[in-house]
């Protein structure tokens, strides 16, 4: 073969079909350019074996590559001990309308439902100022249908009389403790009733449709709409706001658990405990009080990390129970945080390290949203929304000082 038909055929084997013609003579043309190159192939490998000139280097294709399982990458978990960023954004919330000015009052405009009710407190002097409620349309409203007292004891000491649990879950219901009798107030109507309990009453709670009201050493369960009551077995500092909605908590090897025992959850002491609390209404075989205690278990928490003592109130949310506390972290003591764990075990699942140095009592837990964020006091007059299963930290509201309580738990 001479090289001037040599380099002919090469060049047909390196032509490419065209795009830019019509799909019938595309494949016309890339089938006679296949058969083309077969015959350069055949041809530039005979000259390269009888004329001694550059070898030509065949290989096989490549192999195809192993065949490999994907492998899902790993669950991450969020950390168990989190601290709040160190700039803290705000995105908008309605609850950050707490602080508007009063639009209404409640008897000219009574709420569908309640977000929240707030009671001023001046920061400088400790005057309160008056109970307000901010309504799910924004706007605030003046509580001027009831004035309740500040609470005292048996020594002396007052509080404001708007406490964490005044508000119950529904936002349709405020209830105020005072010295010898509850106040119970109907937002949706500006309806007010007054019972009569004997006590100083200070704590005050929802426990689903019914409300719990206590002094140092007594708990009562009172029907709002009648004021019946009794006593419970349980401690009015320590107990938990219960979540309706929540799994059933009663032990299962309980005789009377077909008839629908009482059951409530307490959490404190030193060193911390959880407590379920059951009681019959003596109508079944096991009737009387069952208290069942644990300590709280650390070991979910990197060690070095576990809570010294609560404080505030603390809130049930499904299995789930979050309350303020002073805490340890590392070699550090007595800081503040909080501390979410597993109602059934009293296993702490997450702690939230708010650091020291800041006024008494200033993290408490007020509760749940419907999301599964607890929502906290944070710094004088701030607000916060911490996600624990995302690691999220919000502010709610930067200069909200005095007492709040929120629809949510």
């Amino acid at each position: 073969m001479k090289e001037e038909e040599l380099t002919r055929l090469l060049t047909l084997a390196a032509e490419d079909v065209r795009p830019a013609q019509p799909a019938t003579a595309g494949w016309e043309r890339a089938r006679r350019v296949r058969r083309t190159r077969r015959v350069a192939g055949a041809g530039a490998l005979a000259v390269a074996l009888l004329a001694g000139g550059t070898a030509i280097a065949l290989r096989p294709a490549d192999p195809p590559p192993p065949a490999t399982s994907a492998t899902p990458s790993p669950t991450r978990h969020p950390a168990p001990v989190q601290t709040p960023p160190a700039e803290l954004s705000y995105p908008g919330d309605p609850l950050g309308r707490l602080g508007d000015p009063v639009g209404a009052t409640l008897s000219a405009k009574p709420v569908r439902r309640a977000l929240a009710l707030h009671q001023p407190v001046d920061p400088q002097t400790g005057t309160e100022g008056r109970i307000r409620v901010l309504g799910d349309d924004g706007i605030v409203r003046d509580l001027d249908v009831v004035t309740p007292a500040r609470t005292r004891d048996a020594d002396g000491n007052e509080a404001v009389p708007l406490k964490t649990g005044s508000l119950s879950r529904d936002g349709r219901t405020a209830a105020f403790a005072q010295t010898d009798e509850v106040i119970v107030v109907d937002l949706t109507t500006a309806a007010v009733r007054r019972f009569p309990l004997k006590g100083y009453l200070e704590h005050v709670l929802w426990s689903g449709d019914r409300l719990l009201v206590g002094d140092d050493a007594t708990t009562y369960e009172v029907d709002p709409r009648t004021g019946a009551a009794r006593k419970l077995p349980v401690s009015p500092w320590n107990v938990v706001t219960p979540d309706p909605a929540a799994p059933d908590l009663r032990d299962p090897a309980d005789p009377g658990r077909g008839d629908r025992p009482n059951v409530l959850l307490e959490l404190g002491g030193t060193p911390p405990g959880l407590t379920r609390i059951e009681w019959g209404d003596g109508t079944h075989p096991g009737g009387g009080t069952h208290r069942g205690s644990g300590p709280v278990d650390f070991r979910a928490l990197p060690p070095g990390n576990l809570v010294e003592e609560f404080y505030g109130r603390g809130w049930q949310r499904g299995d789930l129970v979050a309350r303020a506390g002073w805490i340890t972290t590392g070699n550090m003591g007595s800081l503040e945080g909080v501390a979410v764990l597993n109602a059934r075990t009293g296993v702490v699942t997450h702690l939230l390290v708010l650091g020291r140095d800041r006024w008494k009592g200033c993290c408490e837990v007020l509760g749940w949203d419907r999301d599964g964020a607890v929502l906290l006091r944070h710094s004088p007059g701030g607000l916060l929304r911490w996600r624990p299963g995302t690691v999220e930290i919000t502010g709610v509201t930067r200069n909200l000082y005095g007492a709040v309580s929120l629809a949510a738990g």
